[in-house]
């Protein structure tokens, strides 16, 4: 009798453990993105049908932001994690990997959408993750995302996601077809672009424009050019009678303008929105509105005279 009052107590004690591991994934709730540029995308077509917590800060850097135990902890207990991918988040790349080997859904969106390697200086023949310099790469980062919430996120309204998806890929598709009649009015021998790091690739590739360079020779901000470096750019500029160079408004632009100075030229120095968006009403609260930004700030340097 002492036997089976013992099996039971354990029993008792083990159950609600055993119940309590094989009820993980089911805890699991709502979506954590890593960029506010992803995390833009994912509510425009998840609405208000789901929680998105977004870890990166408007006017933050993708590449050296951390995020806090609290966030850490969301990581692993959501329902879907989406981030970027290809190298981008460097300071949380632990904590999506360490989600992956603990079972959560993750969603890696730039490896899926065909990258391109980096062509020049300290990164190159590594992956770009800048992917979303490319409206088309966008519409496809959205068809992705969408797919990915409906199948893992318990409890959602699938129809509203795809109506949602739909009226946005239709604003992609708008906004594309107006990036590309605003870049045909900048004559092909001035669609040459010098950045503060390797961010247009993708951009280049898809409107037709040369990276001549970057001031920072790397597709990381966390690299440093050496004199050298900001020397042979100088030349380059130069040579390719580059009329502007276009910085991170949210980094500082020091090393460009030292650069412009060196050059010699009439180069101007101007602000994009190239990785982060702002707080909304300050320029680039969303991808749409900084694609838009972007776009009339570089036919603007591209076409002065």
């Amino acid at each position: 009798m002492r036997t089976i009052t013992r099996v039971i107590a354990c029993l008792a004690v083990l159950l609600p453990a055993l119940s309590a591991c094989s009820g993980d994934s089911g805890d699991r709730q709502g979506i954590v993105v890593t960029t506010n540029i992803l995390g833009d995308l994912t509510r425009s077509i998840v609405g208000d049908a789901v929680p998105v917590t977004v870890l990166m800060p408007a006017g933050a850097d993708p590449h050296s932001f951390a995020i806090s135990a609290r966030q850490a902890a969301e990581i692993e207990r959501a329902g879907l994690v989406v981030h970027n991918g290809l190298g981008l988040e460097e300071g949380v790349a632990r904590n999506v990997t360490a989600a992956v080997e603990t079972g959560v859904p993750t969603l890696s969106v730039a490896e899926k959408l065909d990258p391109i390697d980096y062509s020049s200086d300290e990164s190159k023949g590594k992956p770009d993750p800048h992917f979303w310099t490319d409206p088309k790469r966008v519409r496809k980062a959205v068809e992705l995302i969408s797919a990915r919430v409906i199948e893992d996120v318990d409890g959602i309204d699938t129809a509203a996601v795809r109506q949602r998806t739909t009226a946005y890929l239709a604003e992609i598709d708008q906004l594309d077809q107006w990036m590309t009649q605003q870049f045909a009015t900048i004559p092909a021998e001035k669609r040459k672009l010098v950045t503060n790091h390797h961010v247009f690739g993708y951009f280049a590739q898809r409107f037709g424009f040369t990276v001549v360079g970057a001031v920072i020779p790397s597709g990381t901000t966390l690299a440093s050019p050496s004199a050298s470096d900001l020397s042979n750019l100088a030349d380059a500029i130069r040579t390719a009678g580059v009329g502007a160079i276009f910085v991170d408004s949210s980094q500082p632009d020091r090393l460009a303008r030292v650069l412009a100075e060196r050059v010699g030229l009439n180069v101007q120095v101007i602000g994009l929105y190239t990785e982060s968006l702002t707080e909304p009403g300050q320029g680039a609260g969303s991808y749409l509105e900084m694609a838009r930004a972007n776009t009339e700030d570089i036919v603007r340097g591209l076409t002065a005279p």
